[in-house]
């Protein structure tokens, strides 16, 4: 009897070793889906200001964060929205330049997420407003005969700190996650 406590213990350590890395995500991560979208380096932005083609045009945000474009130079956009991003254009422009502008700000092009572990082709991908876990691992091929198909490690920033977590495969993603696809142990 003995003998079998003993085995029964060693084999539920064993098993819950394989949790032991586990780490739910922090309840700011799924929050963080509800939060209106922050521009960031790797982000394409439509900008038209109405009645001025010269200046109407698609922009990408630069490494420092910032969107380039005629007459005002450079605009600070990261961490901020689309329309954050339209009234410092406009304030800009009203400077010396246009009495009243009138302007849109469009996300045009996502930055790509990162995709790595056991799927059949890691690396950048092109990101889809809705996508899900699901989708991204199809995006790179599916998985590989030995990935673990439930769950997977997602990373992304939250409040400007990089927060991880284990997520199901039908969680959406956001543009720059990084998603882990781990190996299965059986």
């Amino acid at each position: 009897m003995r003998l079998r406590h003993t085995i029964t213990a060693v084999a539920l350590a064993a098993s819950l070793s394989g949790c032991a890395s586990y780490q739910p995500p922090q309840p700011a991560f799924h929050k963080a889906l509800n939060e209106p979208y922050r521009l960031d380096s790797g982000d394409k932005v439509r900008v038209t200001v109405f009645e001025q083609e010269g200046l109407t045009s698609t922009y990408a945000v630069d490494k420092s964060g910032y969107v380039s474009m005629p007459l005002v130079g450079t605009v600070p956009a990261r961490g901020q929205t689309p329309e954050e991003l339209e009234a410092a254009i406009a304030t800009k422009l009203r400077d010396g330049f246009l009495r009243d502008p009138d302007i849109s700000v469009e996300v045009e092009t996502y930055r790509p997420f990162f995709i790595m572990g056991e799927v059949t082709q890691g690396g950048q991908y092109s990101y889809v407003p809705g996508m899900t876990v699901q989708n991204a691992i199809a995006a790179a091929g599916g998985f590989s005969p030995r990935a673990e198909q439930k769950t997977v490690d997602l990373t992304r920033q939250v409040n400007g700190k990089i927060a991880s977590g284990r997520v199901l495969i039908s969680d959406p993603i956001q543009p720059g996650d990084t998603i882990f696809v781990r190996e299965r142990w059986f």
